[in-house]
Parts: C-alpha cells; structure tokens; sequence
C-alpha cells in the first residue's frame, strides 16, 4: 500500500493548517508538519507505518521565505527512516516543493527513496548553544500571521542582512502564540525582555536599526510588561 503525505514545512505553513487540509483531502493525501503544527511529520510516519503502509511518498509544500529548503524534508523523513529500523515502509521524497495543485502528481512520480542507512541528523555546529547577543522570537500564531507576521520575519532578516548582523549576533526565531493578540504581530527581544507589538515590515527595519544594532529600544512600539516576581 502507497501513502502520500503532504508536508507543510514553514512556519506559515502551520497558519493555513485548514487550507492545506483541504488541499491535502482534494488530492487524496495524508498532512504533516514540519514545524510548529500537528501532526509532525514524524508522528504521522509512525502512524501510517503503524497501520501498514509499506510505501511513503513525501510532497511538500511551503508557504513562506522562512521555511527550510527542500533538504531539509529529506533529513527529517531519513533520520525517522533510520530510527524505524528494519522492516519500516520504503519512503520517498520530492525533488522540489509544490507551487501549484498541477505539479502533485509530476512531484510524486519523481519521488527518490531514501535507502542509505548511515548516521542520523548530526551537524558539529549543532553541538554548542548559540553565541547570540539577542535572540528574537516572532510570534507566529494565529493573529500574528493573519496580521502579517510572516513579511515581519523577512523584513527583520533582510533589515540584519543590511545592518551586517548574523546569526552569531542575533537569532531570530519563529514562536507559537506569545498571547498579546491584540497587538499582533508581536515581536519580542530576548535578553533584554523588549516586547513589541504591530511590528510591520517599517517598524521590524527600525527595530533593527534602533535595537538591536544601535542598543536602544524603540519605546514607540515597545509593550507594558509586568513581571511577576517569584
């Protein structure tokens, strides 16, 4: 028995989780998850494995600039491959993600199997916590991306690209809801605890400039916080 599953891989992704249901329903797919939604694609790996399926072709899709490229649906789907064991379905990957509903079968039929069995996902700059002066997390939950959170996150790395600042410098990181619905999209600095909100593509290259190269808070979008003390 074949099974295709198609996989949302962006945080943008995990926001239209009912319209890539529907897609996935219209093409007769199973739906997974990379990041930041249910089911993972692990989870329904096992799932289907589970319940027999003894080939697995892997589709995915991604709606936005922050998501992983392609490889990345690869590693996850071998890594669980290899942790199966002997006697796990045969799974294929896609070549590219889909861009339109027309490109689902020609993807499938292009499928490669994942057939070596060697180490799983390691990487040596996986090893060590970050270096990271900052860390910023965008709040990517419902209202956040209804309210335009995904032009944030590109404005805010496109703003560090500009500013000379990497990944050693700031890490800029994709959230579940962060609660301040109100003032979505919510965009916080960490250690320095800065909540901002209505953080559009303007505001995220002013946070930049202002915050986190010039070490001054922008107090114009800057959030109420009270800490509760223990």
């Amino acid at each position: 028995m074949t099974v295709h599953v198609l996989v949302g891989t962006s945080p943008a992704d995990a926001a239209r989780r009912t319209e890539l249901a529907g897609l996935a329903h219209r093409l007769g797919a199973e739906l997974a998850f990379l990041q930041l939604a249910s089911p993972a694609l692990t989870t329904r790996l096992t799932q289907l494995a589970d319940a027999g399926a003894e080939r697995l072709v892997l589709v995915g899709v991604s709606g936005g600039t922050s998501g992983p490229g392609v490889s990345w649906l690869r590693r996850i789907a071998a890594h669980w491959w290899r942790d199966r064991g002997e006697g796990a379905p045969e799974v294929a990957t896609a070549p590219a993600f889909m861009a339109a509903e027309s490109e689902w079968g020609p993807l499938g039929d292009l499928a490669r199997p994942i057939t070596h069995r060697g180490p799983g996902l390691t990487s040596a700059a996986w090893e060590d916590v970050p270096g990271h002066r900052h860390q910023v997390l965008v709040c990517r939950g419902p209202r956040c991306s209804a309210a335009g959170a995904e032009e944030t996150s590109t404005a805010l790395v496109l703003a560090l690209m500009r500013a000379g600042l990497g990944d050693d410098d700031v890490l800029v990181t994709q959230t579940g809801c962060q609660f301040p619905c109100n003032h979505a999209p919510v965009v916080t600095v960490q250690p320095d605890d800065v909540w901002y909100g209505r953080v559009d593509p303007p505001a995220a290259d002013q946070l930049v400039a202002d915050h986190l190269a010039g070490g001054s808070p922008v107090e114009a979008l800057r959030l109420a916080r009270v800490r509760r003390e223990p």
